[in-house]
């Protein structure tokens, strides 16, 4: 009875899909206008009122990084929970780690942000530091990737967080997260500032909750003690623990720290003075979201809470503490909400860096057209896309998809780290040794967990970004060799080249006599060239039967028919044009291709037709050098 309902929800669904999809194409004027807003001028993006004031930025660009605290030591402690209890009081040691490394890298990304104002990141640094393009295409590729896969893994663990609290979600994991995608597009397309405002409160009350979480954590242990009866025993070292296997957890911990990079990669959307915004927002990040993954680390160690794949650590902790009333639901709900916007500061990082990439040539130039509201749209679509994939190859599983997550992120750390150790000593400047100490120890720590990532989570799934990062690299090197030998190409010399006059002869393909061709004709004859109407039969009746009609019409111009025995058009138009060609001494620019369309009056109507000037302009354009003209029609019925 419960699959059967499952299945009539996704009939109903689909068919309620289909008919808003159908709805939005009839009338995309009206529901863009509703959903995106009213387009923005140019000249409003400088505006004060489309960047943002650190405060509306830290939940909105940080929510990454301080989501992560959900997740970080539990994907840790996951790694050493087959060990059995004695194992999980290395949670407290791991998360350590994590925060002394979370303050390397904070700091590196202060000087950063200090020394490339105008945005980038990762990608910024290497490109200044590194004369070859391969370490900056690492760093944006790497940091590209790390995008997608926040999307995915915080949009899935938001899910995977309903889901702990109300069972009943979980057949419905990936089409919840898939709704979620989709209104983060949504906003996302309505403009930056409108989504910090629309998300500002949301974070700072999940912070809020975290708050409270874990100063009831400490008055419990005020009342009950620092070590209670399910608190581990700390300091032991159970059979079968490896060196590895601890660094093995440390990596997956850190995926707590993705997302750092985001404010460094969008320094351009804040208020002035950008750089101090983004300094205050980096401190103002870096103080909260360590002292609560202390805080919750430690309650998680107190408590002796070990993973659950069907019950996350926090909802039993918080589910310790409160039972499932109300203040439960507000901390799950919160963590539902502010993953999500993980997922959504990740919509503004993607865009920002493509549209960089894309600037130098690396990538599609697209991805630098911005939209109504500003923002880089593709970019957004791009994103939304490549994470719903990967939703949907791993079913919103979140400890499926975290393997694929650090390596990139880390990846792109260390070349940030290497590029400022390049810069520090190039410059120098004031207390450049002290710099270059920090970065030293970031390069370092980055590097070793990047290889632990990339060796330990190789068969788990990590070997897919290990394939998909030089593919990517790649292909920039491709669309930049394709740039540059186009731009190659249509350079000229201005005192050498000028524009000079041919004889052009128009083409007017017709399909018989009526109104269409009555206006294409009427245009052709308009433009003071020589016009040829062709027209291809099937047979000799109906080829004798055109001459016959066109003869009586007056022949507005002359009249040129071919026979086609296998009932394709293409082929005796294209043996027409050769043979032009030829008596026009090899001059393919002469030949003025016209195409008569009518346009009907609702567009389902089109797929009445065959749409036979459709393919004739697709193949013609293949054609070298010939020119395409097509002369509408709209009907009125």
């Amino acid at each position: 009875m419960h699959v059967h309902l499952i299945r009539m929800l996704e009939v109903i669904f689909s068919i309620l899909a289909l008919l808003a999809i159908w709805y939005s194409f009839a009338n995309f004027t009206n529901i863009k206008r509703i959903f995106i807003g009213r387009p923005m001028r140019t000249k409003e993006l400088n505006a004060q009122h489309t960047k943002l004031f650190w405060m509306l930025a830290l939940p909105i660009l940080s929510a990454d990084l301080y989501s992560s605290v959900a997740y970080g030591p539990e994907a840790g402690v996951t790694e050493l929970i087959g060990l059995g209890p004695a194992a999980k009081w290395f949670i407290l040691p791991i998360t350590i780690a994590s925060v002394v490394l979370l303050g390397i890298l904070i700091l590196s990304y202060i000087m950063g942000v200090i020394a490339y104002p105008g945005g980038g990141g990762a990608y910024a640094i290497a490109k200044d530091n590194f004369k070859r393009a391969w370490p900056s295409l690492i760093a944006s590729s790497s940091l590209l990737v790390d995008y997608v896969l926040t999307v995915a893994v915080s949009v899935s663990a938001a899910v995977e967080a309903v889901s702990s609290a109300y069972p009943a979600v979980q057949p419905f994991e990936t089409t919840l997260a898939m709704v979620v995608v989709l209104l983060l597009v949504l906003i996302n397309l309505r403009g930056v500032a409108e989504s910090a405002v629309i998300f500002a409160w949301p974070t700072f009350i999940f912070m809020a909750c975290m708050v409270v979480l874990i100063a009831t954590g400490l008055l419990d242990e005020v009342r009950h003690g620092f070590v209670q009866s399910t608190t581990p025993a700390f300091g032991t070292f159970p059979q079968g623990l490896t060196t590895l296997l601890i660094l093995k957890a440390f990596s997956s911990a850190c995926s707590a720290l993705t997302g750092i990079e985001t404010i460094s990669n969008a320094v351009p959307i804040f208020r002035e003075p950008k750089q101090k915004s983004a300094i205050k927002t980096y401190i103002a990040l870096g103080v909260i979201t360590a002292v609560t993954l202390l805080g919750f680390a430690y309650h998680l160690y107190v408590k002796g809470i070990a993973p659950d794949p069907k019950n996350t650590m926090l909802s039993q902790l918080a589910g310790g503490y409160f039972g499932h009333g109300g203040i439960y639901q507000i901390i799950i709900w919160s963590t539902f909400v502010v993953l999500i916007l993980a997922a959504n500061s990740t919509f503004t990082g993607f865009p920002q860096l493509s549209a960089i990439v894309a600037a130098d040539g690396y990538l599609p130039r697209a991805l630098t057209n911005r939209g109504d509201r500003l923002g880089y749209s593709n970019g957004i679509l791009v994103l939304a896309a490549l994470a719903s994939i990967l939703i949907i190859s791993f079913r919103a599983q979140t400890n499926a998809l975290i393997p694929l997550y650090a390596i990139g992120v880390f990846l792109s750390f260390t070349v940030a780290q290497i590029g400022l150790l390049r810069r520090w000593k190039r410059v120098k400047g004031p207390n450049w040794p002290l710099k270059f100490a920090i970065n030293l120890a970031g390069s370092g720590l980055t590097a070793v967990v990047a290889i632990i990532f990339a060796f330990t989570k190789f068969v788990d799934g990590a070997w897919v970004v290990l394939i998909v990062l030089p593919l990517i690299i790649t292909f920039s090197y491709i669309v930049k060799r394709h740039y540059t030998q186009v731009a190659l190409e249509l350079r000229i010399d201005p005192k050498e080249t000028h524009p000079t006059r041919h004889r052009v002869i128009s083409i007017v393909l017709v399909s018989g006599i009526h109104r269409v061709v009555n206006n294409t004709v009427t245009f052709a004859n308009s433009l003071g060239t020589e016009v040829i109407a062709v027209y291809v039969g099937f047979d000799d009746e109906s080829i004798a039967k055109m001459e016959t009609k066109w003869n009586e019409w007056g022949s507005p111009c002359r009249l040129v028919t071919l026979k086609s025995s296998y009932r394709s058009i293409l082929e005796p138009i294209s043996r027409f044009i050769q043979t032009l060609e030829r008596w026009e001494g090899g001059k393919p620019d002469h030949i003025h291709i016209i195409v008569p369309q009518f346009i009907p009056k609702k567009w389902w109507h089109n797929i009445l037709h065959n749409q036979s000037a459709l393919l004739l302009r697709a193949w013609l354009f293949r054609h070298k050098d010939v020119i395409i003209t097509t002369v509408p029609y709209h009907l009125q019925k």
